[in-house]
């Protein structure tokens, strides 16, 4: 065939591709493999794909020819690899998301065999092509890469043709594994950008400025699994969820993309800035105007999406319809939900009933010592750590430093767990050779833009003043500032941005909601005492940017209360109860990233593991903790919320210290039983509490029937038919619960099971138990389904009774979420 006519121009002035047996990509387009494929795709009635590795960027140049062909009923089947991790888990995603069971996607599955085929095949009435070459599915080998393909039909050559595709049908259904939901998360957790990515990422991007290629709002990455996920999760009747994800992905973006399909969308955030900045994505994405605030100074209620503060909206005197009906938004997003325990996102959350909720976080862990995941039912469909968006090449790797501080804490007081913000600046402020220390480790490991967080606003400004005496140009950013160094935060990162400052210093001020991709070292200038606050403040450097390699992080760690702590941030791992020191060095880290620390903090690290108190006495220490926080005598579910995970882990692993299997008795240790549960505790109700506390909860069942007899602190004697189902439905039907009666269900089997099914379900499973457990506090009567023993009638009236009931149950509810939600992710 000519050159010339590999061409032709249409009277819209549009490039038409004339059909060509040799593709050889590079900057004609009339060479590209893509235009010969999307011509195929047009009347094929059956294609098939082999190739080594697919890319994001890929699947998207072929998805709407790929939609136009499934559309008429065509079936697709492609066989690709995940050797060397080359396939992005985004791109498979993206197939199975956007076009479902018409694609039938294998992974192949031979280890001791390479796998480096690349083939499009296309079938027709009468005959079928066969393109074959070097092009994988990514932008540049399907466009402007030097790749090199050839077409033959199975009319001019059937002998060979049958060899390609026999084969191909040989590895299609013998030498592979289907790629199902399971297989896809588990290829997702585990993978890791592959250093070719980089090459690959490259060549696209030249493809992009080449073809002057436009970057349409679509999800990305990460973004794509997050949507599958959240729609899997609703398919199977969850109205509540929470996406965990490390900054980068873009969260915000993501609640854009899911919240589409609905009309009417209220987005709640604690902050001004992260508001009008979500306003924008969110007019991007959906592709309109229509929204509205409300907060300090607008009240807007009529738009179909609405950013509104949580301070304001939290108020009660706009929780009401005469602002809004607590019907009023189909979809409500809680933007860093882990602000969620506060008085004013519990009224907003509790008030408003959307169709669907959407919590959203980079910071999981507990915010003040609560858990966020009672929010959200426990269900966290998609999650994606720093140490995972780190592999996946979504965030810059890390090289953190420990850094020995000789400063003296001893002094400084403790309040509530943390030191005592003005005694710790007055030790700081009269440090000089701390400020030397600080300086010298800044001018070693070299930066352009750095931020450097600080206990006080007196703090950052002396740090300022220091930094600014030995020649690096710095400010100071806090709340209300007024200092001599003092900057307003918008214009101090426009100054860092251009390169006018190098240093910000600042105090709570950056933690989260603002993003300088360009920082390139953190400085942890004070005890960083929280989880949360750590990872928050490491998360501000972490954006990938032109030109950088890596995020430098200089920590200063003296002998203050909680500084082995660090190592379980860095790494997960703290195997201290036995004085052991964690041996983080074995732990596994991020790709690229390095940990070290100075080894006279290696020595301080084991003194303070040897000087930990015993187990019992940290308990005695954190119901002390949460009683002066709460302003009253802890119960079970306030324990739990608000208890120090790693503390809590520890204590469900030790029978005799777990004070949630015996909590009467350790109230009465403690001297702090009422006149009212000591009189309950000369009774058969002690033991049938205890019962309940230690009754084995392997599965749930036992839950829904505890709860009809609870009945919302009503207690009941006897349970009937009609009230065990009610109360089983109700408790099956919150969420995702329905998962917990039988794995292999769906969610329409779920939901077709009759009232008789579920009675045989309850008679055989938690009233068979119940009535064999314990000392027989579960009895038969006729008519009824279950009674309680006759001996503790005279108590289910009882006030503490009810009370102390109620919580177990409570509590052994959310603890079994909990650790379901645990395993789901091992």
């Amino acid at each position: 065939m000519k050159e010339d006519n590999l061409a032709r121009v249409s009277q819209s002035g549009q490039i038409q591709i004339a059909q060509t047996q040799v593709m050889t990509g590079d900057r004609d387009k009339r060479r590209f493999l893509y235009y010969q494929l999307a011509r195929s795709m047009e009347n094929a009635s059956q294609i098939d794909v082999i190739v080594s590795f697919l890319m994001e960027s890929g699947v998207r140049m072929l998805l709407k020819d790929f939609k136009k062909a499934t559309g008429r009923g065509v079936k697709i089947r492609i066989l690709t690899g995940n050797y060397l991790g080359i396939t992005q888990p985004s791109a498979l995603y993206l197939v199975k998301h956007e076009l479902g069971d018409s694609v039938d996607i294998r992974f192949y599955s031979e280890k001791e065999r390479s796998f480096h085929p690349k083939s499009y095949i296309f079938h027709y009435k009468d005959h079928s092509d066969i393109y074959i070459g070097s092009s994988n599915i990514s932008k540049s080998a399907l466009t402007s890469g030097i790749e090199w393909n050839y077409c033959f039909s199975s009319d001019t050559d059937r002998p060979n043709y049958e060899q390609f595709y026999q084969t191909f049908e040989d590895l299609f259904y013998h030498h592979s594994i289907p790629v199902d939901d399971r297989v896809l998360k588990e290829y997702s957790k585990n993978w890791h950008r592959p250093a070719a990515a980089k090459d690959l990422d490259r060549y696209d991007e030249s493809e992009e400025e080449t073809l002057k290629i436009t970057r349409l709002y679509e999800p990305r990455g990460a973004q794509i699994e997050a949507l599958c996920a959240l729609e899997n999760t609703r398919a199977e009747g969850a109205e509540k969820a929470l996406v965990t994800a490390a900054t980068g992905i873009g969260k915000t973006a993501l609640a854009a993309f899911d919240s589409r399909g609905y009309e009417r969308v209220l987005f709640v955030a604690h902050r001004e800035e992260i508001l009008r900045q979500a306003s924008e994505t969110f007019a991007n994405i959906r592709e309109s105007d229509d929204y509205g605030f409300f907060d300090g100074t607008e009240k807007c209620i009529d738009m179909p999406v609405i950013f509104a503060n949580v301070a304001t909206l939290g108020n009660e005197r706009y929780l009401n319809e005469k602002y809004f009906a607590p019907d009023s938004f189909q979809y409500l997003i809680i933007d860093e939900v882990h602000h969620g325990v506060t008085t004013q996102y519990q009224r907003i959350v509790n008030y408003f009933k959307p169709q669907f909720l959407l919590g959203l976080t980079a910071t999981p862990e507990r915010m003040d010592g609560r858990s966020i995941y009672e929010i959200c039912d426990y269900n966290v469909p998609y999650e994606n750590s720093m140490q995972e968006a780190i592999n996946k090449g979504m965030l810059s790797p890390f090289h953190y430093y420990g850094i020995y501080d000789e400063t003296d804490y001893s002094s400084v007081r403790l309040v509530r767990g943390r030191y005592d913000e003005n005694e710790l600046t007055d030790v700081y402020l009269r440090n000089e050779k701390r400020f030397d220390l600080i300086y010298k480790y800044y001018a070693k490991y070299v930066s352009k833009r750095a931020l450097g967080f600080c206990c006080s606003r007196a703090h950052a400004e002396k740090m300022a003043e220091e930094f600014t005496k030995r020649g690096v140009p710095s400010v100071a950013v806090y709340s209300n500032a007024e200092g001599a160094f003092a900057e307003k935060r918008d214009k101090a990162i426009r100054k860092l941005r251009d390169g006018k400052i190098k240093v910000i210093f600042c105090v709570d001020m950056f933690n989260e909601g603002v993003d300088i991709h360009s920082v390139d070292m953190v400085m942890f200038l004070r005890p960083t005492e929280s989880p949360v606050v750590f990872m928050q403040q490491l998360g501000r450097g972490l954006r990938r940017d032109k030109g950088k390699a890596y995020l430098n992080v200089l920590d200063f760690i003296g002998n203050y209360e909680k500084a082995g702590l660090v190592r379980q941030f860095l790494t997960g791992r703290l195997d201290t109860d036995n004085g052991k020191t964690a041996d983080y060095e074995k732990a596994q880290i991020p790709d690229d990233c390095i940990i070290d620390f100075d080894m006279r903090l290696i020595d301080l690290f084991r003194e303070l593991d040897k000087r930990r108190i015993h187990i019992k006495e940290q308990i005695r220490n954190e119901y002390e903790r949460i009683e002066e926080l709460l302003e009253k005598r802890p119960s079970r579910m306030d324990l739990f919320t608000h208890m120090d995970g790693d503390l809590y882990g520890r204590v469900l692993e030790r029978a005799r210290e777990n004070l949630f299997k015996h909590y009467l008795d350790y109230l009465d240790e403690n001297g702090d039983l009422s006149e009212e549960e000591k009189d309950l505790c000369n009774t058969i109700a002690k033991d049938f509490l205890h019962e309940i506390e230690t009754t084995d909860m392997t599965k749930v069942y036992k839950m829904p029937v505890l709860m009809a007899f609870y009945n919302g602190g009503d207690v009941r004697m006897d349970i009937t038919e009609e009230e065990v189902l009610e109360s089983w439905k109700r408790f099956f039907s919150t969420g995702t619960n329905w998962k917990d009666i039988d794995p292999s269900l769906t969610y329409q089997e779920y939901c077709a099971i009759s009232d008789q099914k579920h009675l045989k379900k309850i008679m055989e499973m938690p009233v068979h138990f119940l009535q064999k457990s314990g000392k027989g506090f579960f009895v038969r009567k006729k008519g009824k389904v279950l009674s309680l023993r006759k001996e503790l009638a005279p108590v289910i009236q009882n006030k503490a009774f009810a009370e102390h009931f109620g919580d177990i149950i409570q509590y052994r509810a959310m603890d079994y979420y909990k650790r379901r939600y645990l395993k789901s992710n091992e």
